[in-house]
């Protein structure tokens, strides 16, 4: 799905070029490309622990991977009942 390139990589462009092409004019405020940085690194901060703490909630609860023995025959046919017939 490229999600992190979409969200993540376009995200930060889009952030970052806010603070470079500012116009006081239409805004009302001046930009600040290092106001637009900061921000930006303080969300990866967030959503990188959170993130982290969210897995781990997960990973002692349910947990994480599958057996090795279902990864080896395949998702689709240990946990789904799908083959090719």
């Amino acid at each position: 799905l490229d999600a992190f390139g979409v969200h993540c990589v376009g995200g930060i462009i889009g952030a970052v070029l806010t603070g470079l092409l500012n116009v006081r004019e239409i805004s009302g405020v001046d930009g600040s490309v290092m106001t637009q940085l900061g921000a930006v690194g303080t969300t990866l901060v967030y959503s990188g622990v959170g993130s982290f703490i969210i897995l781990k909630v997960i990973d002692m609860v349910v947990g994480l991977r599958v057996t090795e023995e279902q990864e080896r025959e395949g998702l689709d046919l240990s946990m789904h009942g799908e083959a090719v017939q």
